[in-house]
């Protein structure tokens, strides 16, 4: 028994200090590449928004779809480049989380639901009618712990931080 503490203890001393440095960085990554290439497209394309506006949140619904179009998409390709590099992280991790719950309010809700399993329908990726707010949220899931936490050690923030502290 006394050894698997042991090894308990070595693999913790190990692995807690290698967290620091790289427990936030894949997610960091992934939220970058999602929202970079959504903020990208929106870029090369057409404004849609003025399709969907009623169903956006106050005050997103009373803000021109011109205006919420420009925001929203250097909002995600400023925000995934300041993801990967760990610059104001917590920042960008809020302002993107905001711009989901405007996504799900705005595109992934259903239309109409009687009940919470009519409402549970909805979470996939594909829209059956019942809506598709899956992924959306699996990016505010990911965004929270870059929020509270920060970006982990390995990044701008980290680095700007020391500086600022000497």
């Amino acid at each position: 028994m006394r050894a698997l503490v042991d090894l308990k203890t070595r693999i913790d001393g190990i692995l807690d200090p290698a967290g620091d440095w790289l427990a936030l960085l894949p997610i960091r990554l992934l939220m970058a590449y999602e929202f970079g290439r959504a903020g990208l497209t929106k870029f090369n394309g057409s404004n849609w928004f003025a399709n969907i506006q009623d169903n956006f949140p106050f005050p997103f619904n009373v803000i021109p779809v011109e205006i919420s179009w420009f925001l929203a998409t250097w909002a995600e390709i400023l925000g995934a480049v300041c993801l990967v590099l760990g610059l104001f992280t917590r920042f960008w991790a809020f302002s993107l989380l905001i711009l989901s719950i405007v996504a799900i309010a705005g595109v992934h809700w259903p239309d109409d639901w009687n009940s919470l399993a009519e409402l549970w329908k909805g979470y996939t990726v594909s829209d059956k009618g019942f809506g598709n707010y899956r992924i959306p949220l699996l990016f505010i899931a990911m965004l929270f712990p870059l929020m509270f936490l920060g970006a982990g050690r390995l990044s701008l923030d980290n680095i700007i931080g020391k500086k600022l502290v000497r």
